[in-house]
């Protein structure tokens, strides 16, 4: 498989729109100088975290695919990108928040057995799992290298939850919340230059937003407007003002790892593709 077709998928927990766009530089400086685009995605409902990951791994809707709260602890029905890359025969990997375990691993999550995966005949074949909504990005970050190097992985989700976490302690319109989102930019000007160097495609996307109450799950702009950034040969550089489905990413992985979406998935329909 050529790098070009790699990709490594960033989703940032409860990381709103309107607060990536004034305090991430470093993306927007790749936005600017034509390496990445720009769009506005609006979540499903309700704008929750258990449902949304469902959401953008399998790109069904959680009315079909039953995911309808953070309270449903059980494996996912539905076919996601992990169980795709797998019977595509392309290696995957993730280092995330226990829930994308127990959605296509094992449920419940158990931490003293659960935390690493590694080689594993399942839809995920390499996973290193937190438990902990303050368990450190850095961290994260460096479990997703090291999955990057020791299993060389086709498809790489990365899933952080510190913004989300200093969103609720602080509520989304405080200065511990957009600083957190700065930091998690600063991790991002860290590490992306490597990975962009090594010709992996990123997209970089969130669940949900957070509101000036420190909640989510409603209806409202801070509630469901989130960033997607995408670094890609295959699309247009650019600030797009169009605004996206949820429901779009999980196709558009699709397309941009070269793999068939599933017929549950909506049919591609961003702009800029090449």
């Amino acid at each position: 498989m050529s790098t070009n077709d790699k990709l490594i998928f960033i989703m940032i927990d409860g990381l709103r729109f309107d607060t990536a766009v004034d305090n991430m530089g470093y993306l927007h400086h790749l936005v600017e100088k034509g390496q990445a685009s720009r769009f506005k995605v609006i979540s499903e409902v309700p704008s929750m975290s258990r449902p949304l990951y469902e959401v953008l791994l399998t790109g069904t809707p959680p009315y079909l695919n039953g995911i309808t709260s953070n309270g449903i602890v059980r494996r996912s029905k539905e076919e996601s990108i992990f169980h795709l890359t797998t019977k595509a025969g392309l290696k995957n990997a993730t280092a995330s928040y226990n829930w994308v375990s127990e959605l296509y691993h094992s449920a419940p999550f158990n931490p003293m057995k659960d935390r690493l995966l590694m080689d594993s005949d399942g839809a995920i074949q390499n996973g290193i799992f937190y438990w902990e909504d303050h368990y450190p990005d850095s961290h994260l970050f460096a479990d997703a290298e090291y999955l990057r190097t020791a299993k060389d992985p086709d498809f790489l989700y990365v899933h952080s939850m510190n913004v989300d976490d200093d969103g609720h302690k602080y509520t989304g319109d405080s200065a511990g919340y957009r600083n957190r989102v700065i930091a998690v930019d600063v991790l991002l000007a860290s590490i992306l230059p490597e990975w962009i160097a090594e010709g992996y495609q990123i997209v970089i996307t969130a669940d949900h937003g957070m509101n000036k109450d420190g909640q989510h799950g409603g209806t409202t702009a801070d509630d469901r407007e989130v960033p997607l950034f995408v670094i890609s040969s295959k699309l247009e550089a650019g600030v797009y003002e169009n605004e996206l489905a949820q429901l779009q990413i999980a196709p558009l992985v699709c397309k941009l790892l070269n793999i068939q979406p599933t017929e549950a998935m909506q049919e591609l329909s961003v702009p800029g593709m090449k």
